[in-house]
């Protein structure tokens, strides 16, 4: 592995913070079938590294680089993954510009927190390089729209990490809504009850950890001085980062929504919520929070809550599809339908379809996320567009981003769905639509 030492990480990432922007993509490598792919890693921590796994499991990959503002993350990916599968890293920095500069990458991971996906993302595009982006694909629709517009400017595959999109279990859920079984659709429900993550306990500011560019590392966002609860796993609790558990969880749940009932967005957005489990924690985003989401022909709702894990369906988390003949609820362990009941007169009912036991994910002989990367590689052969395309991971944070809307500002939000703005309200364009980014930063298409 090479290495920099401490002083050349942090004063090349100061340096280059002010560069000018990247120059025009470079000619794009053709990949033919037995081609090996070289991919960099933008974003050492636990979600960058558990794709960089995948990614080593598929014939024919080969890790490059690593990049991360910490350089205890790289040296935990180099360990962990890279020799773990038996290469050798070429190259790692403190700055994602050097990993995209590079002419041997055919592909980056984005694996970083959540408001550092856009920016990669679409310089990797202008580079011509394809990109693997970890969910929410943007902290505002913006964002999102930038990155579409940057993939298809470019021609490049960008797949959101949204893995039950490439799961055998879901896609056949999806097409039993489709096939009309279940008739006319008019309730859709959404959910995520953790209850493995409780309180963040406060605590106070202090000197950034050795070996860390903290400055590179809020990137876009204000400026302001460290602290651990804003800093790794925690970082979604605050909205300057991330969008708490509505964008955490909701991009997977919404977007099989999204995906069964073919549809965009909403048409407006209402919520309720606060901090009520842990009322004096660190965190700022709503540990137990509702959403009621306008569309066309039905409505959606969304629940989560931190700390407790009896969901709907006494279920952790799931997405139950509520039509006139029957109710069918799928969740990552599986899938089945409930019969709707036709009352007939005060003491008989009958049931309106036959339903379906429940057919049940086997991680044993499927594994999604490796199903996901796989597709992912193959439509960088084949230049189709994969399961979770940029698009389709756009379309999946609109409902995201517009129920945090509603709850910070207590008020229903309305969404022009086909020009993608916010109807009449100022304050919640500047919460979902687009955010001023701290200089020197820019996101240029």
């Amino acid at each position: 592995m090479s290495t920099h030492t401490r002083r050349s990480f942090l004063r090349n990432s100061a340096a280059l913070a002010g560069a000018a922007p990247l120059s025009a993509a470079s000619a794009t490598r053709v990949i033919g079938a037995n081609d090996r792919i070289r991919v960099g890693l933008i974003g050492c921590g636990g979600m960058g590294r558990g794709d960089l796994a995948d990614f080593l499991r598929v014939k024919n990959i080969q890790a490059v680089a690593l990049c991360d503002v910490d350089e205890s993350q790289i040296a935990k990916a180099d360990k962990d993954v890279v020799q773990a599968a038996g290469q050798k890293i070429e190259y790692t920095t403190g700055d994602f510009r050097r990993v995209i500069d590079r002419d041997d990458i055919d592909a980056v991971i984005v694996g970083t927190p959540d408001h550092w996906h856009a920016i990669p993302t679409v310089d990797a595009c202008k580079a011509g390089k394809d990109v693997y982006v970890e969910k929410p694909l943007g902290i505002t629709v913006w964002e999102g729209r930038q990155m579409v517009t940057a993939a298809r400017k470019n021609k490049r595959v960008v797949q959101m990490g949204t893995q039950q999109r490439s799961a055998s279990h879901y896609k056949a859920a999806v097409d039993y809504v489709q096939s009309g079984k279940i008739g006319k659709v008019r309730l859709v429900r959404n959910w995520a009850y953790l209850d493995w993550k409780g309180e963040t306990p406060h605590q106070p500011d202090g000197p950034a950890p050795a070996g860390l560019d903290y400055d590179m590392w809020l990137g876009p966002t204000p400026k302001r001085p460290f602290n651990p609860n804003r800093y790794h796993f925690t970082f979604r609790w605050f909205w300057e980062y991330s969008g708490g558990l509505m964008t955490d969880w909701g991009a997977h749940m919404i977007d099989i929504a999204n995906w069964a009932m073919g549809i965009k967005a909403p048409t407006s957005a209402m919520s309720v919520g606060g901090k009520f489990a842990y009322p004096n924690d660190a965190m700022v985003t709503p540990d137990t929070q509702q959403v009621l989401w306008e569309y066309p022909e039905f409505s959606m709702v969304w629940e989560h809550a931190l700390g407790v894990g009896r969901g709907p369906e006494a279920r952790e988390h799931g997405v139950q599809f509520h039509g006139e003949k029957g109710v069918l609820v799928v969740d990552r362990a599986g899938w089945e339908v409930y019969p709707e009941t036709d009352r007939i007169d005060k003491s008989v009912r009958e049931y309106k379809s036959a339903g379906l036991p429940r057919q049940v994910y086997r991680p044993d002989r499927e594994d999604m996320h490796l199903a996901h990367v796989q597709n992912f590689i193959d439509c960088m052969r084949s230049r189709e567009k994969p399961n979770s395309d940029v698009e389709i991971g756009h379309n999946s944070m609109i409902a995201c981003h517009l129920g945090n809307a509603a709850v910070r500002l207590g008020r229903r939000v309305y969404w022009d769905v086909e020009n993608e703005r916010v109807k009449d309200d100022p304050e919640a364009e500047k919460i979902m639509y687009k955010r001023e980014y701290r200089k020197p930063w820019k996101l240029e298409v």
